[in-house]
């Protein structure tokens, strides 16, 4: 009897069941629409107070610049790095700068694309000993010299970025004997059992090697002297633990990126002034149209240098012949000489 009683309940409570064959598939689209609708949540949550201060901070940064090394001195290294990626953002980064700002403690620095030169690069080396990863890529002003000292100082060095411009590459390349170490002896069978305290000059840690547009030759070199540089390496889901690319040493980031990446992008467009994009930013194989300019005149220079020179003879040549038909004394003097030469032929 009790089943009896139970049974027109539970066939009432399966008429209300609605069996749609596509019901795992709203299920699952209901998942993925509550999934999005976090992520969206969490992409849009307010900044924190720290991040609106940098951004206030960096849009003003101008006005702040000439004083920063008394303004940073109290501030924490992290700070420091936030402020020196958004300096070097709005192209105000130069080695006055980055000096005043560096911190001891950083394990990265990124300057590409600044005013920094090699003292700068030298005394950066100096204070940031502990440095893994430098980004130098499409800087102008850091020649062969100063990544010399920069390997030789910074010995923890394993991953460096450079090239992106002509006047880069061409530091890297005069840079390939620097970066491939010189050995005191070599007994071990591969450059992987190498020790560093066997390795007397170059970049002793050096592991990585960032250079986009990297010619055949300096690839060449590179892959046969010193297999133990990576050259543009490339992230892979199969690769050993030991052989896992870093972060800092893949292409198309930017090191300092996850010290401004909850700041607003606005904090480093330029407001009230056209932003000058030069030629060597928008393509790394064009010149700038300063060097065009002096490459011009040097070839001009060099096509007209011939003709001033005919110029220069044919104006002495007159003024000679002007002195003689003026001066009394030239005219004695050509005459004795047309004289010895006559006296001469007779004899």
């Amino acid at each position: 009897m009790a089943k009896d009683k139970s049974a027109p309940a539970i066939t009432a409570c399966l008429k209300k069941l609605h069996l749609n064959p596509n019901s795992s598939s709203n299920i699952i689209r209901t998942l993925h629409s509550s999934t999005k609708k976090e992520s969206d949540r969490e992409r849009t949550k307010p900044p924190s107070l720290l991040s609106l201060c940098l951004g206030f901070v960096g849009k003003n940064l101008e006005d702040l610049i000439q004083d920063l090394a008394v303004i940073a001195l109290n501030f924490p290294p992290h700070i420091k790095m936030a402020i020196a990626a958004i300096a070097r953002r709005r192209k105000l980064l130069n080695d006055d700068a980055i000096i005043s700002l560096a911190d001891s403690s950083w394990q990265i620095l990124d300057v590409s694309g600044s005013d920094v030169s090699d003292s700068g690069l030298v005394q950066l080396s100096r204070i940031c000993t502990f440095i893994r990863a430098v980004d130098i890529s499409r800087c102008n002003r850091i020649t062969a010299s100063g990544v010399s000292e920069l390997v030789q100082l910074c010995h923890l060095l394993e991953t460096l970025r450079c090239g992106g411009c002509p006047r880069s590459d061409h530091t890297a390349r005069r840079c390939l004997g620097i970066l491939k170490p010189k050995l005191n002896v070599v007994e071990e069978d591969s450059w992987e059992e190498l020790d560093p305290s066997e390795i007397s000059h170059g970049a002793q840690s050096l592991r990585w090697l960032v250079w986009p547009k990297i010619d055949k030759d300096s690839l060449e070199i590179l892959t046969t002297e010193c297999p133990r540089i990576i050259v543009n390496p490339n992230p892979s889901p199969f690769a050993f633990r030991v052989l896992e690319v870093p972060r800092e040493a893949l292409q198309n980031i930017d090191l300092d990126n996850p010290y401004v990446k909850d700041i607003d992008p606005k904090t480093w467009a330029v407001y009230g002034l056209p932003k000058a994009v030069s030629p060597s930013t928008s393509s790394p194989t064009e010149l700038s149209m300063a060097e065009k300019f002096r490459l011009a005149f040097v070839e001009r220079d060099t096509r007209l240098a011939p003709k001033r020179a005919k110029n220069a003879r044919q104006h002495q040549r007159r003024a000679e012949r002007e002195w003689m038909m003026t001066s009394t004394s030239a005219k004695a003097i050509a005459l004795a000489s047309k004289a010895t030469k006559s006296l001469h032929s007779r004899n």
